[in-house]
């Protein structure tokens, strides 16, 4: 069976590429079942064949608007795929989509009809919102990591602040590169257009925010760079965790070295350590 990668090769390596990180999700344990979701913006390898093609299932709602969205072209998991599948076969485990002219729906083109993601309406809120900001990112990536989540179930690290406080304060890395911290979104309905809301609120000053007891959602500049972000905080997480395992709550670097740190390195300074 022909493919919509066959003569693109571009767009055949951001799909490898997608593989390559649904593949370290499956392996770090962040990705049970068919846990998990991924949008990314391929419109600047849409040609005018592409353009073209015809719809593969009859359109689908967004629930909701999304004016920037016009006409621009996703890769998106299929809802009910496993993340260990995607990594071997990317087009049978996601499909391409084209967003409408209403902005409002979309088409499947390529390359089966797999239904995207539940979750489509918060990738997408969030895809707008990005082109609507001129914003160089077009991946989004919602994940389970285990320490991150865990960590949500308690009330302290829901409080302003308080988890990126703790996540910048284990290793200096952490606040290097991932500058902006975590955002917090309390318990939601999964795939609710509230939780589409809600996390575009937190995407405005964080380049990855944490759903309650669900996982997490990050942004980047391609999909490497979503879960990039992501691995960092939960490294950090997970050294906060090894450190209270031993009986005390671990000191972290000080106000004063977190603050070093970003002069030196010339991070964004808006949020108080």
């Amino acid at each position: 069976m022909s493919s919509i990668l066959d003569s693109r090769p571009a767009l055949r390596e951001v799909i490898e590429q997608v593989a390559e990180v649904t593949g370290y999700l499956w392996q770090k344990g962040w990705a049970e079942r068919n846990g998990g979701n991924i949008t990314v913006n391929i419109t600047e390898f849409a040609d005018t064949e592409m353009a073209a093609l015809p719809a593969l299932a009859p359109a689908q709602p967004i629930g909701k608007t999304l004016p920037n969205l016009r006409g621009k072209f996703f890769y998106v998991k299929g809802t009910g795929k496993r993340m260990r599948d995607l990594a071997r076969q990317p087009m049978q485990n996601g499909s391409v989509i084209r967003i409408c002219p209403d902005c409002a729906s979309y088409e499947i083109i390529a390359d089966l009809p797999v239904m995207p993601t539940s979750e489509l309406p918060s990738h997408l809120a969030l895809q707008d919102y990005l082109l609507g900001t001129g914003s160089t990112y077009k991946a989004t990536l919602h994940t389970h990591p285990i320490e991150l989540v865990a960590m949500s179930h308690i009330q302290r690290f829901l409080r302003p602040g308080e988890m990126t406080r703790v996540l910048w304060s284990m290793i200096p890395e952490t606040l290097a590169f991932a500058p902006l911290g975590i955002g917090i979104v309390p318990y939601k309905l999964p795939g609710s257009v509230e939780l589409a809301d809600a996390t575009l609120e937190q995407i405005k000053e964080h380049d990855v925010v944490l759903w309650e007891k669900h996982g997490t959602v990050a942004v980047g500049t391609d999909i490497m760079d979503a879960f990039d972000q992501t691995d960092v905080l939960c490294k950090a997480a997970n050294i906060y965790m090894c450190a209270r395992s031993m009986g005390s709550e671990p000191d972290g670097m000080t106000p004063e070295a977190m603050r070093e740190v970003q002069q030196v390195f010339h991070l964004p300074t808006k949020r108080p350590c």
